[in-house]
């Protein structure tokens, strides 16, 4: 199993928070580069990191996230 990013909505997500790359790693305790490639759906993320996420973003875990 793996979780991408809906790249779009993860994106849009975080600029409507108000959120930078930078300060969305410093709330979650990740890297700023690890938001770019979680943004480009580069990387896959955890279960545990994706529901971090989603509730900074305040938005359900289905919304910004795709499971293959």
């Amino acid at each position: 199993m793996k979780i991408r990013s809906n790249s779009a909505a993860f994106t849009r997500a975080r600029i409507v928070k108000g959120l930078s790359q930078r300060e969305l790693a410093k709330r979650s305790g990740l890297s700023s580069s690890y938001i770019s490639l979680l943004e480009r759906s580069v990387k896959t993320v955890g279960p545990a990191t994706a529901k971090k996420l989603s509730d900074l973003l305040d938005q359900p875990v289905d919304a910004l996230f795709n499971i293959e």
